[in-house]
């Protein structure tokens, strides 16, 4: 029998790798897109004629309602949010609403129309913070040091309730850093790459960037997806840390990058404190050894041939232009 799953967030950099990984599986996927004057389906376009779109927003309850009424998912990967740690800064309402209430209203539509189905919480690493231990666990204290990790602690919770409340099948994913080709431009590693190869093909003289010293467990998010599948396909619901277990600094990130394109990063590369956050997070490493020994995965993606990838597909983005 045909399984149906729902994606919030499906045009998002996760949703568009979980849409091909579940196609591949053969389920039938639905996903919710926000009305928009010009749509943003561009990291989807190559599977849109194999999914359903339905509009919806994660601010109002009613879309969300419709949404599942309509596409009565086995299901459902929560992975909308406002989830630019930046951004949350200058719009933490907004960041409150969707990212935060956003997922009591996923939560809320499925416990009303499909209660049978089960829930995936995009959590985050961010919620972590400044944690008192590395590597960080699923036991290690959340001190969230953002309005985006605040609000992500705020659904991590949710998901938790509702599982121990209404007895739903709801897990968390505290997933940390992952990146991809995908990535928004806005965020650090993308913004890296891109910058390489604006350089590279002569479009850019520079590239500015703030705390170079922060450290992250960077991942594939590829392999990321396959761990959210994983969890849902268990006989118990929980919460796992999905990470690669090593963490590399910024500053490691871009000397990967500018080696790619034989390049001394140094000549190129300036410090901004327009970049700079209110209170950074020093060091993320998560340990994912309950993901390994219970759903039995672990990330298949190096961190230098993940910063490779990207470097090369942005490259190539710009060769492509160049020949128009």
């Amino acid at each position: 029998m045909t399984k149906t799953a729902l994606i919030t967030g499906i045009t998002g950099q996760d949703g568009s790798y979980l849409a091909e990984l579940l196609l591949d599986k053969g389920y039938e996927v639905y996903g919710i897109v926000r009305r928009l004057s010009t749509p943003n389906i561009t990291r989807i376009e190559h599977i849109t004629d194999r999914i359903t779109l339905l509009e919806g927003d994660l601010t109002d309850q009613s879309s969300l309602n419709v949404a599942m009424q309509t596409a009565q998912p086995d299901e459902v990967y929560n992975l909308a949010a406002q989830s630019f740690v930046a951004t949350s800064w200058n719009q933490p309402v907004l960041t409150g609403d969707v990212t935060g209430l956003g997922t009591v209203r996923v939560l809320e539509a499925v416990r009303h129309f499909c209660p049978d189905a089960k829930f995936y919480q995009a959590s985050s690493s961010e919620m972590l913070g400044a944690a008192e231990e590395i590597p960080q666990n699923e036991k290690t204290k959340f001190r969230p040091r953002s309005p985006y990790a605040v609000a992500k602690v705020y659904g991590y919770y949710a998901t938790v309730n509702y599982r121990e409340s209404y007895n739903m099948f709801c897990c968390n994913g505290i997933l940390f850093n992952h990146e991809s080709p995908r990535r928004g431009i806005e965020f650090v590693t993308r913004k890296i790459t891109d910058g390489v190869a604006r350089i590279h093909h002569g479009l850019a003289k520079e590239l500015r960037l703030g705390n170079l010293d922060a450290k992250r467990d960077w991942g594939y998010a590829g392999d990321y997806v396959k761990a959210m599948w994983l969890m849902l396909q268990q006989k118990e619901p929980d919460d796992y840390v999905i990470a690669s277990g090593k963490s590399h600094s910024v500053k490691e990130f871009v000397e990967e990058a500018f080696k790619e394109v034989d390049l001394d990063w140094q000549e190129y590369v300036k410090m901004d404190e327009r970049f700079m956050r209110p209170a950074d997070v020093p060091e993320l490493r998560g340990d994912a050894l309950k993901a390994r020994e219970k759903l039995g995965w672990k990330p298949e993606t190096s961190f230098e041939e993940l910063v490779k990838m990207m470097v090369r597909a942005d490259m190539e983005r710009y060769e492509k232009r160049s020949k128009k």
